[in-house]
């Protein structure tokens, strides 16, 4: 097969030499910089996310659904007992009752709540880590204790560094509708809590 060149060829128009490009001296120097600043966005950290849970068993024992004002609370027992309970609830509540099993080496990744929790340690030790405490220092409950967790932002960690298995029951009450735990950043100021492999043996049932 032959190809007819007559057309492209009568047709075809010289070209000119190419000539050189003159750039200013501002864009040479944004040419030159540019790759550098692309290597430096690539390797420039980001905030370390938080430490997933590592080896938690989490039970939802209970959830109920309380219309705002229900959780509208007063109880002026101070005369008898030394005792005055106010709680004030506006908006639609979802009441968690909710059990962790922490094998040994297990903990719960750092993460806060939309709400607070009433915190009851059944068995074992639990370790408590607060981002806001100066230097970290944590804070160690044993089997029969309680604390509370204000939720909200404050951001925790839960950790068994006991020879035994830990349990803790926790009472929740957060916006209706709304996830009950949320993952943080992992505080400048707390150690990184790797989780060990193989992961932790789960406690007996």
């Amino acid at each position: 097969m032959q190809f007819n060149n007559s057309a492209s060829t009568k047709n075809m128009k010289t070209l000119d030499v190419a000539k050189p490009i003159h750039r200013s001296p501002l864009r040479r120097a944004l040419l030159l910089i540019a790759p550098a600043l692309v290597i430096i966005s690539v390797l420039t950290a980001v905030p370390a996310r938080a430490t997933p849970a590592c080896g938690l068993s989490t039970v939802i024992l209970a959830l109920e659904h309380f219309p705002s004002g229900s959780l509208d609370l007063m109880c002026n027992e101070f005369d008898q007992y030394g005792w005055n309970l106010k709680l004030k609830v506006k908006g639609d509540s979802d009441v968690y009752i909710v059990q962790n099993t922490f094998p040994v080496g297990a903990h719960s990744g750092w993460h806060t709540h939309p709400g607070p929790s009433l915190v009851t340690v059944t068995a074992g030790t639990i370790t408590a880590y607060e981002a806001d405490a100066p230097n970290c220092t944590p804070t160690v409950y044993h089997a029969g204790e309680s604390f509370t967790d204000v939720g909200c932002g404050d951001v925790h960690l839960l950790r068994n560094e006991g020879p035994v298995c830990a349990v803790t029951i926790a009472v929740q009450i957060i916006p209706a509708g709304q996830q009950r735990r949320i993952d943080a950043d992992q505080p400048a100021n707390c150690p990184t809590f790797t989780c060990p492999s193989p992961t932790p043996t789960p406690c007996p049932q």
